[in-house]
């Protein structure tokens, strides 16, 4: 028998509440200030920083499922926020952009954004916001070297 503890112990959890505790009240501004969801805003930071893609580049990199990507994705074309493009690489699908309206919210919302960054870690040190930082990317890695096979059997990496 393996020993148990406490869930509110258990770190993936403790990492999982305490995203949506900051995600929410995030997106309390976003949806005050700019009647955007959560989604709505993932998908216009990342385009905002990567210029256009496609809805599978960013199902990737906002690590959404495809069906939320798809609608935040709907939803900023008809506000006029952004854009489909042909791919021309590839026929089958679209790059989506943020349109000139879509540029000018995005350069609105990131000082919000980063305003309430701040106010969050206020009390935290330079030094431990790089610490925190870097230890947040290397749980990002080290969940993406994790093989599932080895979870669902029981083996996580032991020899």
């Amino acid at each position: 028998m393996q020993p148990t503890m406490p869930l509110a112990q258990f770190l993936p959890y403790q990492l999982s509440i305490t995203s949506n505790a900051v995600s929410g009240r995030i997106a309390q501004e976003y949806r005050q200030h700019f009647g955007l969801s959560v989604p709505e805003w993932r998908v216009m930071a990342v385009l905002g920083d990567s210029g256009p893609l496609t809805q599978r580049e960013l199902t990737r990199r906002t690590l959404m499922d495809k069906v939320a990507v798809n609608r935040a994705c709907k939803v900023l074309e008809e506000r006029g926020l952004a854009a489909r493009t042909p791919n021309v690489q590839d026929g089958r699908s679209h790059h989506l952009g943020l349109t000139d309206t879509g540029k000018a919210m995005h350069g609105q919302i990131m000082p919000l954004a980063l305003e309430m960054e701040r106010r969050v870690f206020t009390g935290f040190t330079a030094e431990e916001m790089a610490h925190f930082r870097s230890l947040l990317e290397r749980v990002r890695t080290q969940v993406g070297e994790v093989d599932s096979d080895d979870i669902d059997s029981g083996n996580f990496g032991v020899a």
